[in-house]
């Protein structure tokens, strides 16, 4: 059983912001400048990272990084004030756009507040009574879950956000280690708040939709479609990992497509070095596939082509900061989005329809359909030409190319040559 998804969510397209990177100035207050300009280009929801101090104990780097968190009832003074950032919110929603906040209910910063001004059990610890360090986040140390009274000191930390400054849900970092309970007393406080609360796990697990989330990450067929662009998989790996997720979750769960996000270009690369030629059909895949929500991270939205250092101040030129081929690509998929029923995600979306064809270990060939809302997409997901030959049956007829707006006749049979890494959206 899930919440009902709200209704703002079933066309929509995410937003990554990155505080620090997004502008010269690295603030709330410049970042409002250019709110318009992502509203222009369709963005329906803004996701935030950790807007919250960072710890000093163990810091990495010179600024740290936004996922040790001192204080989960402040905003880091390196973007601005409280009211700055209230100032975001209200400009956002003036915008008619959503604001997510990004929560690690995992762990802390080694100095947080929690630390001294919460009982020692609050925390796991070690034999001598240190607080454990997860993983190898050697800034961060590992809250107890096993304790009730983190659980209500999380939530009415989230609660102060969605109370005080409006905010329309969150992205919760590293969801699946803590327990599924605590995320569904959580969501269930936040609902009674705000009905239309937004939650975006960024896990996979099954479970996580069990009165818990609304979305989670695509991160398995994220990294078969970077294979796929490497030439190290084919495109049935990818055909099947969709049809396995339709079975795998809920009719109206919610999926987070995307070629980049914080973690990606950090630590991966940019989108351009990861995907190569590929990077273009890969985008349109993104916001083509079933039950998905496609995310633009800081800087696709304009070609940005850098891996931003995560712990520095490393923004964006503004000279690189201009609306190009690539902003334009990005503004007619987010049309086709919204304009699109068969688009939607969750249990609104039309399915994916495959037609046949000969070629499938290099292309796909799908409908997808719903209420008189149809698409049709032919993708080369190959660095080869491919002389392609299938038959469209009952979807032959008169379309138009959503890209090019150009009119388009789909015959029964095709037969021609796709260049490599091609596509073709068609729009009824």
């Amino acid at each position: 059983m899930m919440y009902t998804n709200p209704e703002w969510s079933y066309n929509a397209v995410l937003y990554e912001l990155n505080v620090r990177q997004f502008t010269p100035e690295g603030t709330f207050v410049a970042a409002i400048e250019r709110l318009s300009f992502l509203r222009s280009l369709g963005v329906d929801a803004i996701w935030l990272m950790p807007i919250y101090p960072i710890g000093q104990e163990g810091r990495k780097g010179t600024l740290g990084s936004y996922y040790s968190i001192r204080d989960y009832m402040a905003v880091n003074e390196e973007f601005g004030t409280e009211d700055e950032f209230r100032a975001f919110v209200t400009a956002a929603h003036a915008l008619g756009m959503k604001v997510l906040l990004d929560w690690v209910a995992n762990h802390t910063a080694r100095d947080a507040r929690w630390i001294t001004e919460r009982p020692a059990e609050w925390y796991e610890r070690d034999a001598e009574g240190v607080a454990v360090v997860p993983w190898d986040w050697t800034d961060t140390a590992k809250l107890n879950y096993a304790n009730h009274d983190v659980w209500r000191g999380q939530i009415d930390a989230m609660r102060y956000w969605v109370e005080k400054f409006g905010v329309d849900g969150y992205r919760c970092d590293m969801a699946m280690l803590v327990p599924i309970e605590f995320w569904q007393e959580a969501s269930e406080e936040l609902h009674r708040i705000k009905s239309d609360i937004f939650m975006l796990a960024e896990a996979e697990e099954d479970n996580l939709f069990d009165r818990a989330f609304n979305m989670s990450y695509q991160w398995n067929i994220h990294h078969i479609m970077c294979d796929i662009a490497k030439g190290a998989r084919r495109v049935w790996d990818l055909r099947n990992a969709i049809h396995a997720e339709r079975a795998r979750y809920p009719r109206e769960a919610m999926r987070m497509s995307f070629t980049s996000n914080h973690d990606e270009n950090s630590w991966s690369g940019s989108e351009q070095s990861r995907f190569g030629r590929a990077l273009e059909v890969m985008t349109a895949m993104t916001f083509l596939m079933p039950s998905t929500m496609p995310l633009i991270y800081t800087g696709q939205e304009v070609g940005y082509d850098h891996s931003f250092e995560f712990f520095e101040r490393d923004a964006i030129p503004t000279s690189a900061y201009v609306e190009n081929r690539t902003t334009e690509l990005y503004r007619r998929l987010t049309a086709l989005k919204h304009g699109e029923a068969a688009l939607a995600a969750g249990e609104r979306g039309g399915e994916m329809i495959e037609i046949d064809n000969n070629a499938k270990d290099c292309i796909m060939t799908f409908v997808r359909e719903v209420n008189g809302s149809r698409v049709v997409a032919i993708m080369n997901l190959s660095p080869y030409v491919i002389h392609a030959d299938f038959n469209t049956g009952i979807y032959a007829g008169v379309y138009r190319d959503a890209l090019s707006g150009e009119r388009v006749r789909l015959d029964e049979h095709v037969e021609r040559d796709l260049q490599p890494w091609s596509y073709q959206i068609l729009v009824k």
